[in-house]
């Protein structure tokens, strides 16, 4: 088993620490991971990505050209990673930031306000981990648990406080995945 995944935003949505707490949480797991971060030339504002890769073998690249799963925060990852995500893959939407609707029906796709979730938790930073639970939730490789496991390792000293606001996000992308699953929509 080997996923390749991809999140990407604006710098400062946490694309980054999303992948690194996925990427503690595989390692937790006994699973062997990368995590690669990317950013765009801009001071402030521009692309930030990641790379993740969770396998059950040795990792033999690093790189992922064509995610098995990705997480868009914002349209210009939409753009550009939608099309690259592998036939049979998962794509994660937020769709707070996101109107467009993808026209491939050879992925599963995850639509969720994750921007607007967070904000009724009161702090629209947790928009990344919303995400990253939400394709915990589709994905079934990772549980929930193994994200709040994963938490105290991923966050820095300066944010300890938000240990448990970050557990509820987990908890907020999983039931919107499970409650709209029990209606036959994800």
């Amino acid at each position: 088993m080997e996923e390749e995944i991809i999140i990407s935003g604006f710098g400062g949505q946490g694309a980054l620490f999303a992948g690194q707490l996925l990427a503690y949480a595989g390692m937790k797991q006994g699973y062997h991971v990368t995590w690669i971060p990317a950013y765009g030339p801009e001071m402030r504002g521009g692309t930030a990505r990641c790379t993740v890769v969770v396998s059950s073998d040795e990792i033999g690249s690093p790189l992922v050209c064509h995610p098995s799963c990705a997480i868009v925060l914002n349209m210009p990852s939409m753009s550009t990673f939608e099309p690259l995500v592998k036939v049979g893959g998962i794509l994660v939407v937020n769709t707070t930031l996101i109107s467009q609707q993808s026209e491939r029906d050879d992925i599963r796709i995850c639509y969720l306000p994750a921007g607007e979730l967070a904000v009724e938790l009161g702090d629209i930073r947790l928009t990344n981990v919303i995400c990253l639970s939400a394709l915990v939730e589709v994905m079934g490789l990772l549980s929930v648990d193994d994200l709040k496991d994963a938490l105290p390792m991923a966050l820095p000293d300066r944010h300890k406080d938000m240990l448990g606001t970050n557990a509820e996000a987990i908890d907020q992308g999983a039931a919107w995945v499970y409650h709209r699953a029990a209606r036959g929509v994800v």
